[in-house]
Protein backbone atom coordinates (compact mmCIF):
# COMPACT_ATOMS: atom_id res chain seq x y z
CA UNK A 1 0.00 0.00 0.00
CA UNK A 2 2.52 2.85 1.04
CA UNK A 3 4.75 1.82 -2.59
CA UNK A 4 1.50 2.88 -4.25
CA UNK A 5 0.93 5.70 -2.38
CA UNK A 6 4.52 6.92 -3.18
CA UNK A 7 4.23 5.68 -7.16
CA UNK A 8 1.41 8.37 -6.53
CA UNK A 9 2.85 10.87 -4.91
CA UNK A 10 6.12 10.79 -7.39
CA UNK A 11 3.35 10.94 -10.47
CA UNK A 12 1.56 13.78 -9.29
CA UNK A 13 4.76 15.45 -8.46
CA UNK A 14 6.36 14.98 -12.25
CA UNK A 15 2.68 16.04 -14.19
CA UNK A 16 2.73 19.01 -11.53
CA UNK A 17 6.28 20.29 -12.89
CA UNK A 18 5.72 19.36 -16.21
CA UNK A 19 2.56 21.45 -16.08
CA UNK A 20 5.34 24.21 -15.22
CA UNK A 21 6.82 24.56 -18.47
CA UNK A 22 5.60 28.17 -20.41
CA UNK A 23 6.76 27.14 -23.55
CA UNK A 24 9.10 28.93 -25.92
CA UNK A 25 10.60 32.53 -24.16
CA UNK A 26 9.35 35.03 -26.94
CA UNK A 27 12.49 36.91 -26.71
CA UNK A 28 14.12 33.83 -28.74
CA UNK A 29 11.30 35.01 -31.71
CA UNK A 30 12.51 37.15 -34.47
CA UNK A 31 9.39 38.29 -35.77
CA UNK A 32 7.12 40.22 -34.38
CA UNK A 33 3.86 38.27 -33.42
CA UNK A 34 2.23 41.35 -31.23
CA UNK A 35 -0.63 43.16 -32.96
CA UNK A 36 0.45 46.78 -31.45
CA UNK A 37 2.48 49.45 -32.97
CA UNK A 38 6.58 48.66 -33.83
CA UNK A 39 8.35 50.75 -31.59
CA UNK A 40 11.36 50.60 -34.08
CA UNK A 41 9.10 51.92 -36.83
CA UNK A 42 8.97 55.84 -35.75
CA UNK A 43 11.77 57.56 -36.87
CA UNK A 44 11.75 61.07 -36.36
CA UNK A 45 12.16 64.21 -38.79
CA UNK A 46 14.91 66.17 -39.28
CA UNK A 47 14.74 69.68 -37.53
CA UNK A 48 13.25 72.35 -39.65
CA UNK A 49 15.66 74.30 -41.82
CA UNK A 50 15.45 78.03 -41.96
CA UNK A 51 15.78 79.01 -45.87
CA UNK A 52 18.84 81.48 -46.55
CA UNK A 53 16.62 84.02 -48.83
CA UNK A 54 12.68 84.40 -48.90
CA UNK A 55 12.52 82.75 -52.24
CA UNK A 56 10.91 79.21 -52.27
CA UNK A 57 12.93 75.90 -53.96
CA UNK A 58 11.80 74.93 -57.17
CA UNK A 59 9.22 72.08 -56.59
CA UNK A 60 10.18 68.59 -57.19
CA UNK A 61 7.57 66.01 -58.08
CA UNK A 62 8.36 63.11 -56.61
CA UNK A 63 10.86 64.15 -54.68
CA UNK A 64 11.78 63.95 -50.78
CA UNK A 65 11.13 66.28 -48.19
CA UNK A 66 14.21 67.50 -46.58
CA UNK A 67 13.17 66.97 -43.61
CA UNK A 68 12.33 63.84 -44.01
CA UNK A 69 15.00 61.20 -42.44
CA UNK A 70 17.53 59.34 -44.73
CA UNK A 71 18.73 56.53 -42.09
CA UNK A 72 21.41 55.49 -45.15
CA UNK A 73 23.28 58.95 -45.67
CA UNK A 74 22.90 59.62 -41.92
CA UNK A 75 24.84 55.99 -40.99
CA UNK A 76 27.08 56.52 -44.33
CA UNK A 77 28.26 60.57 -42.44
CA UNK A 78 28.33 59.05 -39.20
CA UNK A 79 30.99 56.30 -40.40
CA UNK A 80 32.96 59.05 -42.04
CA UNK A 81 32.28 58.20 -45.29
CA UNK A 82 30.60 60.86 -48.26
CA UNK A 83 27.25 60.88 -48.38
CA UNK A 84 27.28 61.99 -52.47
CA UNK A 85 29.71 59.23 -53.22
CA UNK A 86 28.06 56.21 -55.08
CA UNK A 87 26.91 53.83 -52.65
CA UNK A 88 29.56 51.32 -51.91
CA UNK A 89 30.88 48.91 -49.05
CA UNK A 90 34.18 48.59 -50.02
CA UNK A 91 35.95 50.80 -48.12
CA UNK A 92 34.50 49.12 -44.73
CA UNK A 93 34.64 45.59 -46.00
CA UNK A 94 38.10 46.40 -46.61
CA UNK A 95 38.81 47.78 -43.11
CA UNK A 96 37.46 44.63 -41.77
CA UNK A 97 39.29 42.42 -43.22
CA UNK A 98 42.24 44.37 -42.54
CA UNK A 99 44.13 41.36 -40.63
CA UNK A 100 42.31 38.49 -43.07
CA UNK A 101 39.19 36.70 -43.69
CA UNK A 102 38.24 33.28 -43.07
CA UNK A 103 36.15 32.10 -45.69
CA UNK A 104 34.90 29.16 -43.11
CA UNK A 105 33.82 31.45 -40.45
CA UNK A 106 29.95 30.43 -40.37
CA UNK A 107 30.65 26.50 -40.55
CA UNK A 108 33.23 27.39 -37.48
CA UNK A 109 31.34 29.32 -35.07
CA UNK A 110 28.24 26.97 -35.80
CA UNK A 111 30.27 24.45 -34.71
CA UNK A 112 31.57 26.43 -31.55
CA UNK A 113 27.99 27.04 -30.24
CA UNK A 114 27.19 24.19 -31.26
CA UNK A 115 29.88 23.30 -28.32
CA UNK A 116 28.84 25.12 -25.78
CA UNK A 117 25.83 24.19 -26.14
CA UNK A 118 26.46 20.58 -25.81
CA UNK A 119 28.37 21.64 -22.90
CA UNK A 120 25.49 23.84 -21.31
CA UNK A 121 22.91 21.60 -22.19
CA UNK A 122 20.90 21.59 -18.81
CA UNK A 123 20.89 19.26 -15.76
CA UNK A 124 18.90 15.90 -15.71
CA UNK A 125 15.50 16.98 -15.14
CA UNK A 126 15.84 20.17 -17.04
CA UNK A 127 16.81 17.65 -20.07
CA UNK A 128 14.29 15.15 -19.43
CA UNK A 129 10.64 17.92 -19.68
CA UNK A 130 13.00 19.44 -22.03
CA UNK A 131 13.20 22.82 -20.17
CA UNK A 132 14.90 25.79 -22.46
CA UNK A 133 18.09 26.73 -20.49
CA UNK A 134 19.02 29.01 -23.57
CA UNK A 135 19.15 31.96 -21.34
CA UNK A 136 21.10 30.45 -18.37
CA UNK A 137 23.27 28.56 -20.94
CA UNK A 138 24.48 32.00 -22.31
CA UNK A 139 23.64 34.53 -19.52
CA UNK A 140 27.74 34.57 -18.73
CA UNK A 141 27.78 36.67 -22.15
CA UNK A 142 25.02 38.95 -21.90
CA UNK A 143 26.04 42.51 -21.04
CA UNK A 144 24.65 44.53 -18.13
CA UNK A 145 23.55 47.60 -20.06
CA UNK A 146 23.25 49.45 -16.75
CA UNK A 147 26.33 48.78 -15.47
CA UNK A 148 28.16 49.39 -18.75
CA UNK A 149 26.27 52.55 -19.02
CA UNK A 150 27.72 53.87 -15.37
CA UNK A 151 31.26 52.25 -16.46
CA UNK A 152 31.36 55.15 -19.70
CA UNK A 153 29.60 57.71 -17.71
CA UNK A 154 32.61 57.41 -15.39
CA UNK A 155 35.26 57.34 -18.23
CA UNK A 156 33.59 60.75 -19.18
CA UNK A 157 32.02 59.22 -22.57
CA UNK A 158 29.50 61.36 -23.51
CA UNK A 159 26.77 58.75 -23.64
CA UNK A 160 22.59 59.57 -24.37
CA UNK A 161 19.97 58.84 -21.56
CA UNK A 162 18.85 55.56 -21.36
CA UNK A 163 15.43 54.47 -19.60
CA UNK A 164 15.06 53.98 -16.16
CA UNK A 165 16.05 50.68 -14.86
CA UNK A 166 12.48 48.77 -14.17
Amino acid sequence: MQMRVTILGLTVAVMALAACDGGTPTLMNLRNTESGPDEFSVVPTRELELPTTAALPTPTPGGINRADPNPEADAIAALGGNVNAAPSAGGMVSYASRFGVDANIRAVLAAEDEQFRRQNDGRILERLFRNNVYFDAYSGQSLDRYAELDRLRRMGVQTPSAPPAE
